[in-house]
This record gives structure tokens, C-alpha cells and sequence, in this order.
């Protein structure tokens, strides 16, 4: 009786219990993949927080200033033509002149060019050039100066790791992290070439590389965005959504994907999509989504609005 009673309880635990051991080693994979991604995820928004409050990121900006042709002298003194957000009183002066931008430094000041030294006057380049913009540091590099051009404009964009924007930053809202926005698209490429009228916050329209499209689908849905080239390899997506205005940032996000397989395999994880500059300063050229990248979705991934007031 003992054993047959042993048996019959054994019997019972097989029939109640016999399919545990799959399902559990499932739902640990499930749990193990779930915890992989979310780890992933935050290695990535701590990431994007740390670059985006360098003492030269985004958020250290103070000042653009456009330039018209002739002499300008800059400072922090509001007895120059460019006055400067922070910075010595009298920092030098710059020209412009048909296309060429000269910069001489003020007598006295501790001034740099690229790193080096800065004694004396010299031609600046702008960012449009194949070596990047000159870079100007003042306040022991502390203030960066480089030049922008932006069409046939040109800018000084003004950077100063004491911007309140920067020592005053809130840190950054999300959704939760969701596998189900990690979408799998397929990229078909445009005739080399191919570029896509991109207008930005400033009014003005730049012909930007348009290698293909990403098309994919959600919730049975399908959906398509231009991609744009940086030259970097990765398609680069600036898109706004049905969130645009509400929960995120009225202008559109971007988000990155990785460069398609030859098969056209392309991976979208709108998890990364992330505010643009814009958000913010004031000081930023941001490129604005053209209209094809204008989703009849809500996109809830990502990065919500920028908040100055709640600290996260």
C-alpha cells in the first residue's frame, strides 16, 4: 500500500507538473531576453544624457549669431556688435568677406585655435568644410566658437560649459521601454544620387543624400520613412508621429537604424527615438521632418517632451 500510494502520488505530480519543466525554462529564457533588452535600453538613455550634457554638448549652447559682410568685433560687453552670452568683454574682431571669414583676437587675451595657442589674426573655416569648423576656445576652454554655414549664410554658433541650460539640466522623460516598437523594416534603395529637400528651424531648405526608404508595418499597418544619409553608413530618420505636439516634441524626433543587410533587412527601434537640439535651445539648426516622414501613427517610444521644470 505504501509504495502503490508512493506511485499514485508520484503519478499525480507527472500528470499535474510533468509540462513545468519546458515552461519554466521558456518563461526564464522569455525573462532572461526581457531583462537583456531593458538593460540595453538603459545603457543607451545613460549614454545619450552623458553625451547631450558635455562641457561641449547640446545643452552647453549660448548664442548663434548670423553674420552679415564686414568687420564685427564680439564680446561679452554690450558695446560690441556680437555680444556674447558669457565670456571676456573684448574677445576680438571677425570679418566676413566675399565667402571668407578672418577672426583677430583682442590684445592680450588667451585665446586658442584648434587646441593651440592663438597669437595672432587667421582664417576661419566653416563647418561645411571638409576638415570641420575652426574651433575658437576662451575662459581656459571653457567657450567655443565655431562657424556655420547654412546656405550661402554664415553663423557663430557659441558654446560655454556654465550654460544654464547645461548646469540647470532636468534629465529626460520616456516611454517604457517596449520590444514590440524594436520593428523590423525593409530598406529599398533610391537611384545613387537621390537627394530630399530638408527644411529646418531656420527657414531654410538644404538638398540632403536620400538613399532609400524604410518600410515596415505595426499593428497590421503599413508604414514608410525616407531615410537620409550623414555619411556614416547608418540611415539616419527624422519623422514626426501622432505624439508630435502632445506627449513628444511638436517638431518630430529622430531616431538612427543601423545600415540594411544586403537583403534590405533593416532593424528600427523607435526606443531611441530622441528629442532634437531644439528642444533644448534656442541656439540649434535642427533639420525638420518633410512631409512623407509625417506618420499616421502614435508612436509611444522614446523620448517624451523636454521638461525645464521637472527634474527627472
Amino acid at each position: 500500500m505504501m509504495l502503490s500510494g508512493v506511485l499514485a502520488m508520484g503519478m499525480a505530480a507527472a500528470g499535474c507538473g510533468g509540462d513545468a519543466p519546458p515552461d519554466d525554462t521558456r518563461t526564464q529564457a522569455m525573462s532572461a531576453e526581457h531583462a537583456a533588452f531593458e538593460a540595453e535600453q538603459q545603457r543607451w538613455r545613460r549614454q545619450r544624457v552623458e553625451t547631450l550634457t558635455l562641457p561641449d554638448g547640446w545643452t552647453s549652447l549660448i548664442g548663434l549669431h548670423w553674420l552679415d559682410p564686414g568687420p564685427h568685433y564680439l564680446g561679452s560687453d554690450a558695446d560690441n556688435g556680437i555680444v556674447l552670452g558669457a565670456g571676456p568683454a573684448h574677445l576680438g574682431m571677425i570679418e566676413l568677406r566675399a565667402g571668407t571669414l578672418r577672426f583677430v583676437p583682442e590684445a592680450g587675451q588667451a585665446l586658442t585655435l584648434d587646441g593651440e595657442p592663438l597669437a595672432g589674426s587667421v582664417t576661419l573655416r566653416a563647418d561645411d568644410e571638409a576638415a570641420g569648423p575652426s574651433v575658437i576656445g576662451f575662459d581656459e576652454g571653457k567657450g567655443l566658437i565655431t562657424v556655420l554655414k547654412r546656405g550661402d549664410r554664415h553663423a557663430l554658433r557659441v558654446k560655454h560649459a556654465d550654460a544654464a541650460t547645461r548646469t540647470r539640466f532636468k534629465g529626460l522623460d520616456y516611454w517604457p521601454a517596449d520590444p514590440g516598437w524594436r520593428i523590423e523594416g525593409r530598406f529599398v534603395a533610391h537611384p545613387p544620387g537621390t537627394t530630399l529637400p530638408i527644411g529646418n528651424i531656420i527657414g531654410t531648405l538644404d538638398e540632403t543624400p536620400n538613399p532609400g526608404v524604410v518600410e515596415f508595418e505595426k499593428d497590421g499597418q503599413p508604414f514608410r520613412l525616407e531615410a537620409l544619409d550623414e555619411g556614416d553608413g547608418r540611415l539616419f530618420l527624422v519623422f514626426a508621429d501622432l505624439t508630435s505636439g502632445h506627449e513628444s516634441y511638436g517638431a518630430g524626433r529622430f531616431v538612427y537604424a543601423d545600415a540594411p543587410t544586403p537583403e534590405g533587412r533593416v532593424v528600427v527601434d523607435f526606443n531611441r527615438a530622441y528629442n532634437p537640439p531644439c528642444v533644448f535651445t534656442p541656439f540649434a539648426t535642427c533639420p525638420l521632418p518633410p512631409l512623407e516622414n509625417r506618420l499616421e501613427l502614435a508612436v509611444t517610444a522614446g523620448e517624451k517632451k523636454y521638461d525645464p521644470n521637472v527634474s527627472r
